[in-house]
């Protein structure tokens, strides 16, 4: 199995992106702004509604004490030698509407638990008023139903006068009292959305500040990805500086481990070659079946050493940060070098690409890769090659990715022998130049960034090869 040494392949799933830093803060506080603004509206509302309750009573219990200053003018008569006492029936006229017929307002004057009315005010025309009974209690409010089944506001108090107990009850009608709460809860709501609505905004506009180091901080890294820039700039907010700093340095350990292995890896080269070149000289000059055998392993061992060497100098490459190059200029480049090569069998390959693809990786990379395809199709092609070259979505690990397609009109290859032509050596017609490398340096190279590489049947009738890299996101 080819692993990616970035570990890319091993952090796809975490490589996702999430939702957004600012999205979650702007999220959050909006939630808790919204709740708390909604808490505070219905306790305002609640306060609201209990303060008007209390001075509706208040109103209510004025014309209580009215009523009873009324009934305190007590009137003596003797019957049979026997002082009797009676109260003042009340004639209270404190609010024109307690004489109106079915008003909303009205007083009735009851002796003790009694439902029986002894005094009542004009405005009930004969209808009783059904208020609760009072039981030990001297004073009660609440809500009933009126005579006309609109609801009432009820205030009782509980009086003595000559030891004889008295319940005096004053109603009135709450439908403005209840129009005056509803018009001041949605004159909350109104303030209280606007409210809201401004502290949302604030929240916005603070995250989107209190963010904007971390957006540059993103831009300077995304210059660097592009080589644009050699290093993130590092005059950021205290809290952020140090990260930037450490991402420096991170760049300038890599690039020096780069440069470490590519001298190792030219050393390499330089120590294996000259020997093998002296062992292979020497074998082809004594002659014998023996310095045969010897000429043939050393040719083995220098093919060997040729792909390891370039699998690690593409391994080394493959490290390094913020190297890219756009493809168009490359591809074209190819294919007019490609057009003069093979002008005696009158190939002119075709070039599609339709939008701007930056390749995320070296050119010389890209130029190895797609170059071994154009010319591995303009060999084994009749006269025609296309090559096209198109974005991709992965959405599985939400990278960008483009494909090269590379078909002709030769003979093709069976599945069997598609398979054989990607191993590293495995030539299918010693009648052809070469050294059966290509198509196995463009796998290894295709799986060393992440990407892919297959061969298929095209419909020109030929070979159909499909290479997929990674592309560098456009900010």
């Amino acid at each position: 199995m080819t692993t990616d040494p970035t570990g890319e392949d091993a952090n796809r799933t975490a490589a996702r992106p999430q939702r957004s830093l600012a999205t979650r803060l702007v999220v959050v506080a909006a939630v808790w702004s919204i709740i708390a603004l909604a808490l505070a509206g219905v306790f305002l509302v609640s306060l609201y509604q209990r303060s008007s309750e209390r001075a509706f009573d208040a109103q209510l219990d004025v014309h209580i004490k009215a009523l009873i200053a009324e009934m305190l003018e007590t009137d003596t008569t003797f019957v049979k030698g026997v002082a009797k006492t009676t109260v003042t029936e009340p004639t209270y006229r404190g609010d024109p509407r307690f004489s109106l017929p079915l008003s909303g307002w009205y007083w009735t004057v009851r002796e003790g638990d009694s439902q029986a009315i002894l005094y009542a005010s004009d405005s009930l025309v004969g209808d009783p008023l059904n208020t609760p009974a009072m039981g030990e209690a001297e004073e009660s409010a609440g809500f009933i139903a009126g005579p006309t089944g609109d609801e009432i506001r009820v205030l009782q108090q509980k009086i003595s006068i000559e030891e004889t107990p008295y319940v005096i009850a004053v109603g009135a009608a709450t439908a403005g009292f209840w129009a005056d709460i509803s018009e001041f809860a949605r004159l909350v709501t109104l303030t209280l959305c606007l409210v809201g609505l401004g502290l949302i905004l604030a929240i916005f506009f603070q995250v989107k500040v209190g963010l904007r180091p971390l957006f540059r901080l993103k831009a300077s890294l995304a210059a660097v990805r592009q080589g644009d820039a050699d290093k993130i700039d590092e005059a950021l907010p205290r809290e952020i500086a140090p990260l930037a700093v450490e991402l420096n340095a991170l760049i300038v350990s890599n690039r020096e481990i780069v440069e470490r292995a590519r001298t190792h890896v030219g050393n390499l080269a330089h120590g294996l070659k000259t020997p093998l070149s002296v062992i292979s000289n020497e074998a082809r000059a004594s002659g014998g079946p023996l310095a045969e055998k010897v000429s043939e392993q050393a040719t083995i061992m220098s093919t060997q050493i040729q792909h390891h060497l370039e699998r690690a100098r593409m391994a080394a490459q493959r490290r390094v940060i913020g190297v890219s190059c756009d493809t168009e200029p490359v591809l074209a480049r190819l294919i007019r070098a490609m057009g003069k090569i093979y002008r005696d069998k009158g190939i002119e390959p075709e070039f599609h690409q339709a939008t701007s693809i930056r390749f995320r990786g070296e050119a010389q990379d890209l130029e190895e890769m797609s170059g071994n395809l154009i010319d591995n199709a303009c060999k084994w092609a009749a006269s025609r090659v296309r090559v096209r070259v198109a974005a991709l979505d992965d959405p599985a690990t939400n990278r960008d990715m483009f494909e090269i397609i590379v078909e002709d009109d030769g003979p093709g290859l069976t599945p069997d022998q598609r398979a054989e032509a990607v191993k590293r050596g495995r030539r299918l017609d010693e009648t052809v130049p070469g050294t059966g490398l290509g198509l196995s340096i463009v796998a290894d190279l295709a799986a060393l960034y992440g990407g892919s590489f297959t061969l298929d049947g095209s419909d020109l009738g030929g070979l159909k090869a499909r290479l997929v890299l990674p592309a560098l996101r456009r900010e």
